[in-house]
């Protein structure tokens, strides 16, 4: 059973930086897109970045430069470097991965986050 696990979140002063990661487990056998998304309250889901299996990256005009997604394809584990970190930050980060396993090739979501920007 495929598994996406997020960990890193937690309270951070504006300018701070976080770091979090995302595992991913159970019978994969290629992951093709590994991506982030956050949703704030009362707001609608929206895409932070994205990174391909070949290390291509694209990310959302409003984190550019200040966020950095990675990942490590022999732990089947990505990673977002938040930096410089503002209030309007603040949400649930989600991890979201399109991979394959024996039979099938879907998208998996993770369970989230919380990434609370405050002084």
């Amino acid at each position: 059973q495929v598994q996406l696990v997020e960990s890193g979140g937690g309270l951070v002063q504006p300018g701070g930086s976080l770091r979090l990661s995302c595992a991913a487990s159970g019978g994969i056998l290629a992951i093709n897109v590994m991506m982030w998304f956050r949703q704030a309250p009362g707001q609608q889901r929206e895409l932070v970045a994205i990174i391909d299996n070949g290390g291509s990256t694209h990310y959302a005009n409003f984190v550019k430069g200040r966020f950095t997604i990675s990942r490590d394809s022999a732990k089947n584990t990505s990673y977002l470097q938040m930096n410089n970190l503002k209030p309007e930050d603040t949400a649930v980060y989600y991890c979201k991965a399109n991979l394959r396993t024996i039979g099938m090739t879907r998208d998996y979501w993770g369970q989230g986050t919380q990434v609370t920007v405050s002084s």
